[in-house]
């Protein structure tokens, strides 16, 4: 079996292509960011947003490491800032977007994404989707706060509405959740 990183890749990768533009909504260690700009190279964009530069730095390094340091746009702001960051012009035009919630591995613990601020980074990147794009969401409930954001975000997709897929990572409650979200064409 997959593990949901794995999956959630594997779902993401079905609608992109050399040329396209992507958001990585929690660049973290950049894993999944890179993972994008393997995807959209040559010609494509990664737009990543974390808070912490230490996070910053290491998606820096993660790219450089792969000479793909060309692809990606990276932003020191938090994810609810995905509207005022990216350049309207590429509003509908935003192939797929990515979120690894939680914590930093191996940073400080009590710097999480939360409910409030993940909800509305949800609703900004649906918005810059195009027909047919993916957004996925990779809920981690381990951890203080991680039930509650998956509840947040669970409920924020049905009551939008939108076309979803729920796949969970374990029978357990504190188990990780992945959703996708699949913009109507």
């Amino acid at each position: 079996m997959l593990r949901l990183v794995e999956y959630a890749h594997q779902k993401v990768a079905e609608v992109l292509a050399p040329g396209d533009t992507c958001i990585d909504a929690t660049a973290g260690n950049g894993h999944d960011t890179l993972f994008l700009a393997k995807q959209v190279a040559p010609g494509g964009k990664v737009y990543a947003f974390d808070i912490q530069e230490e996070a910053i730095r290491a998606t820096q390094a993660r790219l450089s490491g792969a000479n793909l340091e060309d692809i990606a746009v990276l932003i020191p702001e938090c994810h609810s800032m995905v509207r005022q960051s990216i350049p309207s012009h590429l509003s509908g035009q935003i192939a797929a977007a990515t979120f690894n919630l939680g914590y930093l591995p191996g940073g400080d613990h009590a710097l999480c994404t939360t409910p409030a601020k993940t909800v509305e980074a949800i609703h900004g990147c649906y918005e810059l989707l195009k027909p047919g794009g993916h957004l996925s969401v990779l809920c981690y409930r381990g951890h203080e706060g991680g039930p509650e954001e998956a509840v947040a975000v669970e409920y924020c997709l049905r009551e939008a509405g939108w076309t979803m897929e729920e796949t969970p990572g374990g029978t357990g409650g504190h188990s990780p959740i992945h959703f996708l979200v699949k913009k109507a064409a």
